[in-house]
């Protein structure tokens, strides 16, 4: 794998396959973790993503998990939280991350309003991420003003896709909401939906009489995220990126990934993915990476 790539979609893809569509079980959902940070494509894997009504489920599955090796020794999760975040939710947190190796890395929230949003940020507990879903078919300045305002530790969320065509947002919605937490130097990740390197119309389940839809690429998302992160790219620039459906309209090379004449270096890459591009969640890791393997990304 190239340098380039590798950096880009390092530690990329959030587990999900706690959520439909997969909707496994917590027994098959850790062993498909287990397995796949055992692959040679681990260096994409990213958190385990669960509710964390499931995370005294999930510490009592760690209790004979894998006892005859330390593979959980690497393993962070996100929970998905309530829209209220009481106090014994956060000591449980704390005591939960004292207790394991495996540790709780970052909370993801559903919609909230800014006002709500507000009011739980000081319960934050500290060195855990949190990030707050913000819906795309609303006004963003006013939760792009209450996330701004709070410094490290604190992201945007968005929602890529779902169990139907209108769940996925259009180019100029995604487009507005990267500009936005761009903008405002705000991190953010996706969630749903982006199961394919490309922007394009796939299907919306693996059957393939399911409807076929327009779905984003998290390629697309990755490279116009670091081009806007970078302001190597104009809004009209930035949309038509989003919407690249062939990989020929990207060059990817050892140490650099170009669109057009625009390039983005190893070093920009690296700190758009820590400071600015975090993750996306997806309920499958292996449809991501097949994918890759079928551009010869892999």
């Amino acid at each position: 794998m190239l340098a380039s790539v590798k950096t880009l979609l390092s530690e990329t893809i959030d587990y999900a396959g706690l959520f439909p569509p997969a909707k496994l079980s917590m027994r098959e959902a850790l062993t498909n973790y287990a397995c796949y940070q055992m692959a040679f494509t681990h260096t994409m894997l990213g958190h385990f993503v669960l509710p964390a009504s499931r995370l005294k489920e999930l510490e009592e599955q760690l209790l004979t998990f894998c006892p005859e090796d330390d593979r959980t020794r690497h393993w962070q999760l996100s929970l998905i939280a309530s829209p209220e975040l009481e106090s014994a939710r956060v000591q449980q947190m704390q005591i939960f991350n004292d207790r394991h190796k495996v540790s709780i890395a970052a909370l993801e929230f559903p919609p909230l309003s800014p006002r709500k949003i507000e009011k739980i940020l000081p319960a934050l507990p500290a060195g855990i991420e949190a990030f707050f879903e913000i819906p795309y078919t609303e006004d963003l300045k006013p939760y792009i003003i209450v996330l701004g305002d709070t410094g490290a530790g604190v992201a945007a969320k968005i929602r890529t896709g779902g169990a139907n065509a209108e769940a996925f947002p259009t180019i100029a919605q995604l487009y507005q909401f990267i500009f936005a937490c761009a903008e405002a130097e705000i991190p953010f990740k996706a969630t749903a939906g982006l199961h394919h390197p490309l922007t394009g119309r796939y299907h919306l389940k693996s059957d393939t009489d399911s409807p076929n839809v327009f779905m984003h690429g998290f390629l697309n998302v990755a490279v116009a995220a670091a081009l806007l992160y970078w302001h190597k790219v104009t809004a009209r620039e930035a949309l038509v990126v989003l919407q690249e459906s062939s990989l020929d309209a990207f060059q990817f090379k050892a140490e650099s990934i170009l669109w057009k004449d625009r390039q983005i270096n190893l070093k920009e890459i690296k700190e758009t993915r820590k400071s600015f591009f975090r993750s996306f969640g997806s309920c499958s890791f292996q449809e991501p990476i097949e994918s890759l393997k079928e551009l010869k990304l892999l």
